[in-house]
Order: C-alpha cells, then structure tokens, then sequence
C-alpha cells in the first residue's frame, strides 16, 4: 500500500506555500497602497515604485505555481487537499492580475500628471472605492488563511458596495465633463482608474468563491447568493 500523502512533509510543503501567497497578498496590497498615494499626491516617483513591487510579484506566482505543480507530481493529493492546491494557484493569479490593476493605476496616474490637469480633477473621489477594494482584499487573505467561509460569504455580499461607489464615480465624472469639457480626456483616465480598482474588488470576490470551493467542494461562481448561503450553511 502506498505511503498516503497526509504526511508532515506534505503539510510542511503545504505551509510553506500558503505562506509565500500570503507574502504574496501583503506585495500586492502594498502596491494597491504605492498607486492610491500616487495618485492623491500625484507623485510620479511613488507610481514608478509600483512597477518595482509589481516585479516581485510576478517572480512570485511564478515561483508559488511551480511549486505547487511539484508538490501534486510528487504527492498526488486527492479530494479536499488537491481543491486546495488547485484554489492557491488560481489564488496568486487573482493576486497577480490584482498587481496589474496596481500597476495600471500607476501607469494612468503618469498620464495624467503629463497632461498637466492634475489639481483641478476629482481625483480624491476613489479613496473611498480605492479603501472598500483594498479592504476586501485583505479580509480575503485572511479568510482564506483560516480557510472560513463564513467570512468569505460576507466577502461576496459586501461586493455590490464597491460597483455602487464605481457607478456613483462614473456619474459625478460624467458631469465634470459636462461642465468643463477641456478636462474629457483626463477625466476618461479617472474612469478607466475607477475601473481597476472595481476590478480589484472583483478578484477579492473570486477568492472568496475559491475558499467555498476549498472547504465545501461547491463551485459558486455563477450561483445566486441564496444558492451560496445554502452551500455555506
């Protein structure tokens, strides 16, 4: 009979990894922090930080996946424990995409201090979003480290918060425009940054699905939330 894959080595291997994801998470959260400062103070120097951050985090995933693919070749988890590899790599790539909104946000806040329209735009007006989706975030990773789906269900009912702060946003945009139609072209990089870190949100949403996945075996990306809570409870 072969020697069954629960073994110390295996947790040890096991701990290892969600460790680095949470490593991972804390980058990813620090370059959320790097693109909003840059853009309340817009600082060009704070959003070329963000580009460095976002290199770790790539050679993390990089690193995490590879990891995960030895430990299932060499183990052959099966049932819960092969769920909760397959959730950890589908994490740091929600992690990783989460890096690039960061990244993207950066990229526009050096466009926008370019078109010298910096003071005199509402930009002040995404802290709120930007503080719900880096808050969601990070109750995500913790969820995800006890592995509670209690707080992952919380997670996904808080999301709707966040697309009614971007559709709030988008409207007072849309009026800025009106009323001052030089600043078009600016305000449309403040909708396209209200739009990455909505996105943001939505993989925090996506990893709180997977801890689900994780604990009850249940694939509820496409489910209702009536159908989620029965699943949770």
């Amino acid at each position: 009979m072969p020697e069954k894959h629960l073994s110390s080595q295996f947790d040890s291997e096991l701990g290892s990894v969600s460790t680095r994801v949470m490593e991972m998470g804390g980058l990813v959260e620090q370059q959320i922090h790097q693109a909003i400062f840059a853009l309340s103070q817009f600082s060009i120097e704070v959003a070329n930080e963000v580009a460095i951050t976002e290199n770790r985090v790539n050679a993390m995933e990089v690193d995490i996946d590879r990891d995960l693919s030895s430990i299932i070749a060499r183990r052959q988890p099966t049932a819960r424990d092969l769920r909760l590899l397959m959730a950890i790599s589908k994490t740091t790539a929600n992690l990783e995409r989460v890096g690039d909104e960061a990244a993207k946000i950066a990229r526009m806040v050096c466009s926008i201090i370019q078109s010298g329209a910096t003071r005199s735009l509402p930009s002040s007006e995404l802290r709120v979003a930007s503080e719900m989706a880096s808050g969601q975030l990070r109750k995500a990773l913790d969820a995800f480290a006890r592995l509670d789906t209690t707080a992952a269900l919380a997670i996904l009912k808080e999301d709707d918060l966040i697309d009614k702060e971007f559709d709030g946003f988008v409207r007072k945009l849309i009026t800025y425009m009106m009323e001052d139609p030089r600043m078009i072209s600016p305000s449309l990089d403040l909708l396209f940054l209200a739009k990455a870190i909505e996105r943001i949100g939505d993989h925090a949403k996506n990893i709180a699905e997977l801890i689900i996945y994780i604990v009850k075996g249940a694939d509820v990306r496409h489910a209702s939330m009536e159908q989620i809570e029965s699943v949770v409870k």
